[in-house]
This record gives C-alpha cells, sequence and structure tokens, in this order.
C-alpha cells in the first residue's frame, strides 16, 4: 500500500528555527512574527483532526514522526507514504520570509522525516505566490530522493495555466517531480466563485470548483502540450465531479477549440495521461454498484490513488478508506500501482 497524502504537520515555528539563517532567527526572536497564521483546516473542527488518535509522546498527531509510525505507517505497513505539508506559505505576503520558510520546511522535512524513515517521500513546500523564487527552492532540494511532487494549493490569485507560472511548472517537470494541488489555499481572495460564504460547509464543498478551474486552466492553456512530462496531482479533490466534468469540458472543446489552438486533443485526454486524484474524501455513491459505475464513467482504472488523509477525519482507519465493493483488480491498482507509477516510485 502507498499512501499518497500523509501531513507532516509544523506545530509552531520553533520546529524550524534550526533550520532558518540568523537574519530569520533574530526576527522571529525580536518580533512577534510566529508563521502563516493562515490553515487549509480550522482547528479542533471534526473533519480537521481525527478524535481516535492518542498523543504520542504528548505531542499531537502528526507534528513527529513517531505519531506517524504509531497512527499510520506501523498499522497498515505503508511501503511508501508521501508527505504533504500544508503549511501556509502562500499566505505570507513578503517574498523573503515566504521563501525562508519554504527553504527551512524542506530541510526540516530532509533531517527529521525523510532520512531517518525509507518509508517517506515528500512535496516541496514552494513560496507558491513567487513562481521565480519557487523554481529556485525546487532547483535546490530536488537532488535529494526523498522528494517526489511539489506541493501547490489549489486556490491561488492566478490560475496555474497562466504563463506567469511556468518557471514553476518547468522547473518541477524538469525534475520529473509531480505537482501536487493540494485542497486549501489563503491568496486573500475569496473562497468560491461567488464570493465569500458564511460557513466552513460552503468552503469545503465548494472547494471542487476550485480543482475544476485549475484543471481547466492546465488544459485550455496548453500547459501540457508545453510540458509534455508534466505529471499532477488532486489532492482533497474529490473525485465523483470528475466524469461530468470532463463531458462538460470535451463538448465545449470541440465547439471553441479555434480559441485554444495549443490544446490538440479532447480534453480528457490530457487529464486521464497527466492527471491523478488522491482517494480522500471518498464522495462517490455509497451504494457499491452505484460507485462502480461512477468509476467507470472516469475512462479508466488509472486514475485514482489511495489515501488516508492523516490525521484529518475522512475516515477512521485506514483500510476503511477504501470504498467496499471494488473488484480485485481495480483495489490493486488503487492501493499502490497508480500511485508507484505515477510519483516514479519504482526505485
Amino acid at each position: 500500500m502507498i499512501d499518497c497524502d500523509v501531513h507532516n504537520v509544523v506545530a509552531t515555528i520553533d520546529a524550524l528555527e534550526p533550520y532558518l539563517d540568523e537574519h530569520w532567527r533574530e526576527v522571529i526572536a525580536t518580533s512577534q512574527f510566529s508563521g502563516p497564521t493562515d490553515q487549509p483546516h480550522p482547528p479542533n473542527l471534526a473533519t480537521s483532526l481525527r478524535d481516535d488518535l492518542e498523543l504520542v509522546d504528548g505531542r499531537p498527531p502528526g507534528t513527529t514522526l513517531a505519531s506517524m509510525r504509531a497512527h499510520v505507517l506501523d498499522p497498515l505497513n505503508l511501503e511508501a507514504a508521501i508527505l504533504s505539508c500544508d503549511y501556509g506559505i502562500e499566505s505570507v505576503h513578503n517574498p523573503d520570509a515566504a521563501a525562508a520558510l519554504a527553504h527551512a520546511v524542506n530541510d526540516w522535512q530532509i533531517a527529521e522525516w525523510l532520512e531517518p524513515e525509507p518509508r517517506l517521500r515528500a512535496a516541496i513546500a514552494v513560496p507558491s505566490q513567487q513562481p521565480a523564487l519557487s523554481a529556485q527552492e525546487i532547483d535546490r532540494v530536488a537532488g535529494h530522493p526523498g522528494f517526489v511532487a511539489v506541493y501547490l494549493p489549489v486556490r491561488s490569485a492566478v490560475p496555474y495555466g497562466n504563463r506567469m507560472w511556468w518557471p514553476l511548472l518547468k522547473a518541477a517537470a524538469a525534475r520529473d517531480l509531480v505537482v501536487e494541488l493540494h485542497f486549501g489555499g489563503a491568496p486573500g481572495l475569496p473562497p468560491t466563485a461567488s464570493g465569500w460564504p458564511t460557513s466552513w460547509l460552503e468552503e469545503y464543498v465548494g472547494m471542487a470548483s476550485a480543482f475544476q478551474s485549475q484543471l481547466t486552466s492546465l488544459v485550455a492553456e496548453g500547459t501540457f502540450d508545453q510540458f509534455p512530462g508534466l505529471r499532477v496531482a488532486l489532492i482533497e479533490s474529490g473525485f465523483a465531479w470528475l466524469p461530468a466534468f470532463m463531458w462538460r469540458f470535451d463538448k465545449g472543446w470541440r465547439g471553441l477549440r479555434r480559441e485554444v489552438p495549443w490544446t490538440r486533443r479532447p480534453p480528457s485526454e490530457y487529464i486521464r495521461e497527466h492527471v491523478r486524484l488522491a482517494l480522500q474524501p471518498v464522495d462517490g455513491p455509497a451504494h457499491p454498484d452505484a460507485l462502480l459505475a461512477m468509476l467507470d464513467q472516469l475512462g479508466s482504472d488509472e486514475l485514482l490513488m489511495f489515501s488516508t488523509d492523516y490525521p484529518h477525519r475522512h475516515t477512521d482507519e485506514g483500510l476503511a478508506a477504501l470504498p467496499a465493493g471494488l473488484p480485485d483488480g481495480l483495489a490493486t491498482k488503487l492501493l499502490a500501482a497508480n500511485a508507484r507509477s505515477h510519483y516514479r516510485l519504482d526505485g
């Protein structure tokens, strides 16, 4: 089994202090700067943290390697797990501070997670609001074999297919890294396309539209033709929306393809070739027959990858994350084979 979404959590900025240079340690010591204040999941909300997870050595779930081993790596006997550190760097508007935090997070991941635990891989943290600085950080650490992806929050000020992002995407593709678009993001704009919601429920459900917008942008802007080796993973996106989205996208492309001549094939073909989706949260029908019919509408058994989203509460126990009634061949691909291929984990 390969879990393509587990969260290592920076509990406080003190955890990063050993990996910051003298200037930023002084800034922290002489000011009240405590790192990013925005985060994808509100603290203490039921979806934010499983209530069955015990403290390990007095530390909250996901904040230490010991807790990750106790809660997910060992109980599931995972072949590999891919770390998603959603530290909220995109919410820091000082570009130098954002770059320094990304630098520190990645060195922290290497020293305290990747080096001590060979089952772990990780996504590179970048100051995503600064594409050029992001490309520099990718080049700085991509040589470490533990990094297999680049973490980008799905919410951004400008869609990721826009050419302003191409230095970042070029660096990721050149290093053979998956670009992970992950639930959340704090670009300073409303989290829905129609403005500010009044509840977390509205933001949580509406996040699927952010994934759709990013996928539309990546395909329509010709990103996959510009970077044929680019691979994308949608993490915590759900997947039940994808069949209808592809049908609508293909239909619109057939009528308006003269507007995007660089998009040479139906959008669904680009998606099936370049994009994979994490399993959690499972937003499909509960009945096995209806779920299998929906999965068949995806048009490929290679699109979904197993995930637990530890320590968030989308499922209580590891294998409970796998929907019931899946045929053996599909279950085998979903549990490991699809992620192994997409993240180039054969070695």
